[in-house]
């Protein structure tokens, strides 16, 4: 295993792989996994010389090897054996150096995860079980790099974790706004891969290092792992036929040292880079004595999008989705209403919600099913952290499995049984886990004896490795009606444990029970609760009087610059609306993501208008808001894609009104390039295409030149999309683009992926390059358009 924590020395990792082997002869198309056994004595050459350059870690030609690509028919190998030919190439190279580690690479499998794409969670896993079920035994650890969904990312290393006992890695792949594809910062990033437990993080791929620095620099700041820096070598460029980098190995390496200087562990390169890069970078970086580092401290959860930190703000709770005292909600539950279930989550947040309390316990109900089937479908419309709330040990390991973050659990309590129940899960899937003051005895009367009970429950956290900032207690708040002093001992609970450096939660509305007109004390004990130092409040975000607390409280603890918070808050409730008094609109269903409320509303719609007057003013509006939405960077993936599966429900129910298919636009073929089976691009932009009512023809993955050539001829298409994901198929879509205008020369073609940029695009001759998904169906309405002028 490689000493990276016993060691008080910056870490090499080597360069690129398949960008060097392009170079040394890969043809375009060809999968530079197949080398470990067509010409094993490359890839041995290409690890010595990394290893000569001075690195300390190899990565495998692992990268791309999957059962999706290789699963032992069509003449390709079986996972098993290509990986373990990996293996002994590298075990070949490393065996003349001493202290030289292998790195069992994994990237992405290149499928989306459900809801967003069709492979279910645990297919993931088992897909990088077999990678590493292959190698552990010949790696020192594993890495798992390059990837852009944070979801794909907890299969890979839940695979590693369940399958080995080696250091696991992770590096992901960032854009210019320090965001994952799929959403996720840097911070939430970090904040569920060090509850997952894994040893190091960073970034790769993507960007060259002077572009990443702003992510590499949030990292830094909230880390309390080693850091990895392995970019690429910046961006490429077709010269001569050829693909090469922008960035020297000078520049390359300056850029790398000072991030060594202000606190990055190890570093390496990817895409583009050489060993002459690995050389200097080792060279220039080597006798520099590393920043230690820090643990953070930080009590933090995450959704798929961002982390919460408990401590420097209030966290307002959502109570809403749990059917205590809730006919309606049990209802649902039993009906499997997911519809009125997600819409409580989507009010929730848009009141103020920063957090939300998913429970679904009902003794009629499969709890363990629905808890997991609400999580996964909340996640999708909503990019706030969730608190999974149940006392089912099952059901709370189902849903903290599958869960795309780092969530809240609760809870856990001072019964030897809870804790044993609950702490193994908060180990292996991590969490914040709120921890009740009470144990086999009961409810102590005194504040004291419920902050000996958080005493209790952090020492029995410490022997599953659970520090005490993935601890907040909730000193339990008992009804005043009952017992008059019983307010006064929970605030005093909380001043008690704020004081010891907890974190506090309370469930305020319990102090009201069997009390009329109950706003009014839970307000005033909110009020009181903030003062002695509470943390966070489960409490409904759609009462008034409590968010004016809340708001209150900041401006005048100064926590609210300038009082903007509370003006807003407070102009916005100078007028009482109740939400649940407000109609969904099917504008409404469709940006919130709503599928079923969808297609009621195009129901509603179609009575009193006609079918094309819905379609143009009411669904391709709601997509247009949610699509720049997108492009200015406040909506996230999973919303555009659940909008757009939202409008298909909605389509759906127009074209039966219709009473036919409806009229579409033109032909659009679209295919991801020959050796690549990454689809996940080309899957979104298809979705997108179909529901701005584009006829899509959609080729699949590894698709042959002259196959989307004839699919354009066919279907006298005006608009072909092509998808690489890696530099190693860039040269196929070249070869691609200039059969198409060959044989069809009047078709427009969009590239994206990556690897690509505007410059190379316009090298390898494309029409457009597409940043993203929304800017491909931008460009093919603007054709469209042109086409139906003429």
């Amino acid at each position: 295993m490689i000493p990276i924590k016993t060691q008080n020395r910056i870490f090499f990792f080597d360069g690129g792989t398949g960008s060097v082997l392009q170079s040394r002869g890969l043809k375009p198309g060809e999968l530079p996994e197949l080398w470990n056994i067509t010409h094993p004595e490359e890839i041995v050459n290409l690890h010595t010389e990394y290893l000569s350059a001075g690195c300390d870690i190899i990565k495998t030609n692992t990268f791309g090897i999957n059962r999706l690509k290789f699963n032992g028919k069509d003449k390709t190998p079986t996972v098993d054996a290509l990986v373990k030919k990996a293996m002994e190439n590298a075990k070949k190279a490393v065996s003349p150096f001493e202290n030289r580690f292998i790195s069992l690479d994994i990237g992405p499998c290149g499928k989306l995860l459900k809801p967003l794409g069709d492979l279910e969670f645990e297919e993931a896993v088992s897909i990088f079980a077999d990678v590493i079920k292959a190698g552990r035994d010949y790696a020192d650890l594993i890495l798992i790099e390059t990837m852009n969904d944070s979801l794909e990312t907890k299969a890979a290393v839940l695979a590693a974790k369940e399958n080995c006992n080696l250091p696991v890695f992770v590096t992901n792949v960032y854009d210019s706004s320090s965001k994952l594809m799929t959403g996720a910062t840097p911070e939430a990033m970090c904040a569920m891969l060090e509850g997952l437990g894994v040893d190091a993080i960073g970034v790769n791929c993507s960007l060259g290092p002077i572009e990443l620095l702003p992510t590499v620099e949030r990292l830094l700041a909230c880390s309390s792992v080693p850091v990895i820096v392995n970019p690429n070598a910046g961006l490429p460029k077709v010269v001569d036929g050829k693909t090469v980098y922008d960035i020297s190995p000078n520049e390359f390496s300056d850029a790398l040292l000072d991030m060594v200087k202000n606190g990055v562990r190890i570093v390496g390169g990817c895409c583009g880079t050489t060993p002459e890069h690995i050389k200097l970078v080792r060279e220039k970086c080597g006798l520099i004595s590393p920043m230690p580092v820090a643990d953070k401290n930080l009590t933090v959860i995450s959704s798929y999008t961002h982390a919460v930190t408990f401590g420097k703000s209030p966290v307002i709770i959502g109570e809403r989705i749990n059917p205590t005292g809730k006919k309606a909600f049990k209802e649902a539950l039993r009906n499997n209403d997911l519809g009125y279930i997600l819409n409580e989550g989507i009010t929730q947040q848009e009141a103020g919600a920063h957090v939300l309390d998913v429970n679904v316990g009902l003794p009629e109900i499969n709890e363990p099913e629905m808890m997991a089937e609400v999580v996964g479908e909340l996640q999708a419309v909503s990019d706030l952290p969730l608190q999974i709330d149940t006392t089912d040990p099952v059901a709370m390991e189902k849903a903290l499995r599958m869960y795309n973050g780092k969530a809240m659990i609760n809870s856990v309590n001072g019964k030897q049984e809870s804790m044993d129940a609950v702490f193994p899960l908060a180990a292996k899937y991590g969490g914040v886990i709120v921890a009740l003051t009470l144990d086999e005895q009961g409810i102590p009367d005194t504040a004291e004896q419920r902050f000996n009970i958080a005493e209790k429950i952090k020492a029995e956290a410490a022997q599953y490795g659970i520090s005490k900032n993935n601890l907040i207690i909730d000193p339990l708040a008992l009804t005043v009606s009952s017992d008059p002093d019983a307010a006064n001992v929970t605030l005093k609970a909380i001043k008690l444990l704020s004081e010891a450096g907890y974190k506090t939660s309370l469930g305020v509305s319990n102090i009201s029970f069997g009390l009329p007109a109950r706003e009014h004390i839970n307000s005033a004990f909110f009020a009181m609760a903030l003062k002695e130092g509470l943390s966070a409040a489960i409490m409904n975000p759609k009462s008034s009087a409590m968010m004016s607390v809340y708001y209150s409280y900041r401006a005048l603890t100064g926590l609210d610059d300038a009082c903007g918070d509370y003006i807003s808050f407070a102009s916005e409730h100078k007028t009482e609306v109740s939400a649940a008094n407000t109609e969904l609109t099917l504008t409404d269903a469709i940006i919130k993501g709503l599928r079923e409320q969808a297609a009621s509303c195009a129901k509603q719609s179609l009575s009193s208008k006609q079918p094309l007057e819905v379609i143009d003013g009411e669904i391709i509006p709601a997509l247009d808001i949610v699509g720049k939405g997108f492009e200015e960077g406040t909506v996230f993936l999973p919303q555009l894609l659940m909008s757009a599966e939202s409008a298909k429900y909605a389509f759906d129910v127009v074209k039966e009104a219709i009473g036919k298919a409806g009229a579409s636009k033109c032909p659009f073929v679209i295919a991801t390039v020959k050796g690549d089976i990454h689809d996940i691009g080309k899957n979104i932009v298809k979705v997108l295409l179909e529901n701005y009512g584009f006829e899509v023809i959609d080729l699949g993955k590894d698709v042959p030149p002259e196959a989307v050539a004839s699919a354009v001829i066919e279907h006298k298409a005006p608009l072909a999309g092509l998808s690489a994901l890696m530099t190693t198929t860039v040269p196929a879509m070249q070869e691609t683009i200039g059969m198409l205008r060959k044989n069809a020369p009047d078709c427009r073609i969009v590239v994206g992926g990556a690897v690509l940029t505007q410059e190379y695009a316009n090298m390898i001759g494309a029409d457009k390059y597409a940043a993203d998904a929304m800017e491909t169906v931008r460009y093919a309405d603007k054709i469209f358009c042109e086409l139906t002028e003429k």
